[in-house]
């Protein structure tokens, strides 16, 4: 037989066909079969990639949760496609996807930010399928088929996705840019940013002062997104105001459809009372509140309201009990949490190793917790900690005793400063740090 009458290519020993669609396709699925099984993993892995080039949500733990469960939604959408070849023209994009892209418009996050985010994923997604193709061993001309169907598969899903957010993030950047505070809003970031401030600008357009001392707050609701919700704080906003006799009216404005900043003038600092407004606060169900400092000037206006942020940050971390309604930053523990949970999986490590079993989120280590964090606020006394939990004073001896005990590692005893900080840390952020059950 003639070398041109063969219907194939000799590679050795070896006959090499040119791979059939059919057995690509195949392939494909198999691959996205695979991948199914590991979604929350490469969901995961993903979301601390993107999240360590992209930092724009770090300050903002509702935000980050929203990206992560973006970021997810399209995760588990590539793989359903791959896994079952579904065609995008069957495709209704995800819902975290779209929300998420609401949110970044109404936060005035450059969109650039999203297409580069949604760059980084599909980088991300071939590399995982290059490694899936690399685990088994095919044909050259095969796996050359796989890796172009899932480039092709790939590319057209981001593609596709990015069009759509881009168009929701612009109507929505539209719809927001006529809707009420944001004027302010645009007002109000520029003085917040570290580019050279315009002050007199800022004053003539807001007509709020800045000479005077200011103490910020960061209202919030847990549920609600539309019109109502932000009136619903705008009024708590105000009456906030009214009841802690300001020097003058507040500067309100919206964020996004559940979050409001809010500035509140004084005429000196001494005049200022931040627990008597947490007094004053008649929050309606679902909503909080977040209190700075007093501060005066310029700087004061700013640093007010990081330290609002700090609080609200601590309040907002994923897992954290909900039973706090306010929180200020002058609260004990606030303002060294809030910095400890910036990097929470430092944080969580620390305190496992610092509670040892203490830190596990069980009912009786959460009864141990709360004696022990009790019996170091008070001075370690146990006859007021037992007066302030209502308990024997021999019951708060016992529960101490095995407190301790449950932190000493191999029979190592830990600095009391840094198991009182380490309760501390769980009070504030709870499940976001403890040890899961078994």
């Amino acid at each position: 037989m003639r070398g041109e009458d063969v219907p194939a290519t000799l590679v050795g020993p070896r006959v090499t066909l040119e791979p059939t669609p059919s057995e690509v396709a195949a392939l494909v699925v198999d691959i996205g079969a695979g991948l199914r099984a590991r979604d929350s993993e490469i969901a995961e892995t993903m979301t601390r990639r993107i999240t360590h080039e992209i930092t724009h949500t770090r300050g903002d733990p509702r935000l980050a949760s929203l990206r992560a469960a973006s970021i997810h939604a399209n995760v588990s959408t590539m793989i359903e496609i791959l896994a079952n070849d579904i065609p995008l023209g069957h495709l209704q994009p995800p819902m975290a996807a779209a929300e998420y892209a609401r949110r970044v418009a109404q936060r005035e996050i450059p969109s650039n930010f999203l297409v580069r985010s949604y760059h980084m994923g599909q980088n991300a997604m071939m590399r995982i399928c290059y490694d899936e193709i690399g685990r088994r061993d095919l044909p050259t001309l095969l796996s050359l088929a796989v890796v172009e169907r899932l480039t092709e598969v790939v590319y057209s899903y981001v593609d596709w996705i990015v069009l759509y957010v881009l168009e929701t993030y612009e109507a929505e950047r539209a719809r927001w840019v006529n809707a009420r505070g944001t004027v302010h809003s645009a007002a109000v970031h520029p003085l917040l940013s570290a580019t050279p401030p315009d002050p007199l600008g800022f004053e003539a357009e807001t007509g709020y002062g800045l000479e005077r001392t200011h103490l910020a707050v960061i209202l919030w609701c847990l549920d609600g997104d539309d019109a109502e919700t932000l009136n619903l704080l705008d009024s708590c906003a105000r009456s906030l105001a009214f009841a802690s006799n300001t020097d003058g009216p507040p500067l309100v404005t919206a964020i996004d459809r559940r979050t409001m900043w809010a500035w509140f003038p004084f005429a000196s600092r001494s005049t200022v009372d931040p627990d008597g407004l947490r007094s004053a606060a008649e929050l309606p169900e679902g909503a909080r509140l977040a209190i700075g400092l007093p501060g005066c000037g310029l700087d004061g206006f700013r640093r007010s309201h990081q330290q609002a942020a700090a609080a609200y940050f601590v309040a907002t971390v994923p897992g954290t009990p909900c039973d706090h309604r306010t929180i200020g930053f002058g609260d004990p523990g606030v303002a060294v949490v809030s910095l400890l949970a910036k990097d929470l999986d430092a944080t969580r490590e620390w305190v496992r190793e610092v509670l040892g079993a203490l830190a596990d989120d069980t009912d009786q280590a959460a009864t141990l917790r709360e004696t022990l964090g009790t019996f170091y606020e008070i001075g370690e006394s146990h006859v007021h900690t037992a007066q302030k939990m209502i308990l024997h004073r021999n019951t708060v001896k016992y529960r101490i005793t095995k407190a301790l005990a449950a932190t000493r590692t191999n029979g190592t005893s830990h600095e009391k400063l840094d198991i009182a900080l380490a309760l501390r840390i769980c009070r504030f952020l709870g499940a976001a740090v403890l040890r899961p059950p078994a």
